[in-house]
């Protein structure tokens, strides 16, 4: 099997669904669907956005009440982020993140599995009460 067909495969998708061409080629479409640039990129807000679901999204896997906050910061606009996650009254540290690192790799598997892993391990921590910084209001 080629490359990222393996998953096509256990899901049961035939080689016209998994956007193969006749000979086990990859076609143009199958190829965009392949390639990492299709989810990177975008503009400051919608990274933004796609940040703050996955952050909330990780951190909820520890405990559904962790909320992700992410700065409003103007002097941050267009260059960067700063978040943390939030249960009850506690917060965890500062975390953050610079835009063009942001959009250039949030179609890459390989980076958002280490992103995930840092939030969790962030949500563990504050669990655990080893990080109790005030949670700031906004």
């Amino acid at each position: 099997m080629r490359g990222g067909n393996a998953v096509a495969a256990v899901c049961g998708r035939g080689a016209s669904e998994r956007g193969e061409a006749p000979g086990g080629r990859i076609s143009p479409f199958g190829a965009l669907l392949q390639s990492p640039r299709m989810f990177s990129g975008g503009s400051y807000d919608e990274v933004k956005r796609w940040l703050r679901m996955f952050l909330n999204s990780h951190a909820k896997r520890e405990n559904p009440r962790v909320e992700a906050v992410l700065d409003d910061d103007d002097a941050r606009e267009g260059h960067s982020y700063g978040a943390w996650l939030r249960w009850g009254p506690h917060s965890s540290a500062l975390m953050e993140f610079d835009y063009q690192e942001v959009a250039q790799h949030r179609g890459e598997l390989a980076w958002c599995a280490a992103l995930a892993q840092r939030v969790r391990q962030q949500a563990r921590q504050l669990l655990a009460g080893s990080t109790t910084a005030d949670v700031r209001t906004r």
